[in-house]
């Protein structure tokens, strides 16, 4: 675990000089959406999509250099949503990683336009670098399109969607699996996708990796539900109870505590095995579905 903690901060670390380079770089007037930005950017999280993307591309022996800006854009999209997520019209929190919200900070309507610009910025990002990529062009709109379908209607946003319409009401287990499938799950899946697409490997490479996305996604936010009932404020760097409070579809509503808990295990179990045919290489992996259940802990 030592090992996988240096590796992971490494990556990390990486990444938050990526995104602090990119964002100085731009720093000009209107300076408050700069500063909107930057606050949100910044104000902590674990770059766990990023580094997911990273660590995937260098298991396909791709070089780091050319899927940082992916990586950076990843994380802006993710901020964004964020960002948005928090607002009055959506789930109205105060409080995000231990800070005050951005729209408790500079209002809403700066919060809505950093949500816009971190999405656009994004974008001009991942654009840009593929483009300085002739050789591989192709590679990397496959990979930017995959991370903004992701991100989108058949992804993040369709799941949010769905979350929002079924506050409140009894759901089937089927719909409950397709918001957390996508509201969380599908830019999980893009981490690794991106890298596929990056470096074109065998199918049963490419499915392994994909396999292990999509179980560590929803165990992800299974254990995320757990969290909001059992996990403490101060260690979440926000408040719990809010998912019950907003009358929101969770695993522990529809299936207690304890099976929402057996199910995630049950998937982090099956990501480990689907790893399991990157030998000693697919270490990191296995680790990170580890970290992904202690968190439970």
């Amino acid at each position: 675990m030592v090992m996988f903690k240096k590796q992971y901060d490494e990556l990390a670390t990486k990444v938050n000089d990526y995104l602090r380079i990119t964002l100085d770089s731009m720093k000009k007037y209107p300076k408050i959406i700069f500063d909107s930005m930057e606050y949100s950017l910044f104000a902590g999280g674990k770059r766990l999509r990023p580094v997911m993307l990273l660590a995937s591309h260098k298991l396909l022996e791709g070089d780091l250099e050319e899927s940082l800006p992916l990586a950076g854009g990843l994380e802006m999209i993710h901020t964004y949503s964020l960002v948005h997520d928090d607002l009055p019209a959506m789930d109205n929190d105060d409080f995000r990683r231990g800070v005050p919200t951005n729209h408790k900070v500079f209002g809403e309507g700066i919060a809505i336009l950093c949500g816009d610009a971190l999405l656009n910025l994004a974008y001009e990002t991942m654009i840009d670098n593929a483009l300085r990529r002739p050789e591989k062009l192709i590679n990397h709109l496959n990979a930017i399109n995959t991370i903004a379908k992701a991100a989108g209607i058949r992804g993040m946003i369709g799941g949010q969607v769905v979350d929002l319409e079924n506050e409140g009401k009894d759901i089937d287990p089927d719909i409950l699996q397709y918001i957390h499938e996508h509201k969380t799950g599908a830019l999980f899946m893009a981490s690794l996708k991106a890298s596929i697409m990056l470096e074109d490997p065998p199918e049963n490479i490419s499915k392994a990796l994909l396999e292990y996305g999509k179980s560590l996604g929803l165990a992800f936010q299974i254990i995320d539900d757990i969290l909001d009932v059992v996990g403490d404020d101060k260690k979440l760097g926000k408040m719990t109870g809010r998912d019950r409070e907003k009358d929101k579809a969770t695993y522990v509503d529809k299936y207690g505590l304890e099976k929402s808990w057996s199910i995630a295990k049950e998937l982090c179990d099956n990501a480990i095995a689907q790893i399991s045919i990157f030998g000693p290489e697919g270490e990191f992996f296995i680790q990170l579905a580890n970290f992904i259940i202690d968190r439970h802990n």
